[in-house]
């Protein structure tokens, strides 16, 4: 399998390495980390800097509180918000298993989630326990299924882990993310095969542009 095409925008990258994401986004920026050499180069480099700055401020703390806890989370421990160690490339050796940096919250395999009916052919999984300061949830699509057209209140980071989709800015495949603000509508449209499964992070809720799918917005939460 070829590595992803569509990578975290710049600015994700430099606040992730500086611990300064909410933990929810952490956790996606991690997982994609995980299945990215592309972005792992990238995140070097922005540590290297990030290392040389504090080597120049007398005084500086010498790690993040945000990463020490990510840490945390994927240890076990109660946590406060992100902290996320620079993740390694993993073998797949058993297709069932969920990228490491989502297990502490959704579970080891994807045969064992605990999915939510949410419409025809789509089904929602929230995060076990609390990320501050973001929403963390995975979606599952029926394949050929046209989502309702939206926007955002303000960031959303989505990672395609299974299947695939298409919108406006093109095509997203396993691995892909898709690094998303407020000035991005689309409508993503699930590939025929098989289902598309996605975890994403959002600091603000959905806007959507249908009357049913508002409707459905506050039962929904998201």
């Amino acid at each position: 399998m070829n590595g992803p095409v569509r990578h975290l925008d710049h600015a994700t990258l430099v606040g992730y390495s500086a611990g300064a994401l909410p933990v929810a986004f952490a956790a996606v920026v991690a997982s994609h980390l995980e299945l990215c050499a592309t972005c792992r180069a990238q995140l070097a480099v922005a540590d290297a800097i990030g290392a040389r700055l504090i080597e120049q401020q007398e005084g500086a703390p010498l790690s993040s509180p945000a990463r020490e806890a990510f840490r945390a989370r994927l240890e076990g421990e109660a946590i406060e918000p992100p902290r996320a160690p620079a993740p390694q490339p993993q073998p797949q050796s058993d297709p069932d298993l969920l990228p490491t940096p989502l297990r502490p919250w959704f579970g080891d395999r994807y045969s064992t989630l605990r999915w939510r009916t949410v419409g025809p052919g789509i089904h929602l999984l929230r995060a076990q326990g609390d990320a501050p300061g973001a929403q963390l949830m995975m979606l599952r699509t029926a394949p050929g299924r046209r989502m309702p057209q939206h926007s955002h209140g303000n960031n959303e980071l989505t990672l395609i882990l299974r299947g695939a989709y298409d919108d406006v800015l093109g095509h997203f495949g396993p691995g892909d993310v898709a690094d998303l603000d407020l000035d991005t509508e689309h409508q993503p449209v699930t590939s025929p095969g098989v289902p598309c499964i996605c975890v994403f992070a959002s600091d603000a809720p959905m806007k959507f542009s249908g009357w049913i799918a508002r409707a459905m917005q506050s039962v929904l939460r998201i």
